[in-house]
């Protein structure tokens, strides 16, 4: 599975490599934290040690600073993490059995 191609991509692999380069107070970052146990149940690599605490806060009080939309916006944010998580878990638990396989050959 192609990570990248996922909905929300854009904004979680960013925040996968800002958390595993420590930066724990990125938007990208917070909603990986806000995710962060649905993510590792899927198979990802989060660093639990660098997670902020109380994420969703954080990042809303964030967006209160820097925009005069931050509800849409937050609620726009956490939509697309729940789409990225979505798609993760629905291509980890689909596995085609071998006689599917066979016949795709």
């Amino acid at each position: 599975m192609n990570l990248s191609e996922l909905p929300g991509a854009e904004l979680i692999l960013p925040g996968l490599n800002d958390l595993h380069k420590g930066e724990t107070n990125t938007i990208a970052s917070l909603l990986v934290a806000i995710a962060a146990t649905r993510l590792i149940e899927a198979g990802l690599d989060v660093p639990k040690d660098h997670l902020a605490p109380e994420p969703e806060l954080t990042l809303y009080s964030r967006l209160q600073d820097e925009r005069d939309d931050a509800y849409p916006y937050y609620k726009a944010l956490l939509n697309r993490l729940n789409s990225f998580c979505n798609a993760l878990e629905v291509g980890y638990e689909y596995k085609p059995s071998n006689k599917q396989n066979a016949a795709d050959s």
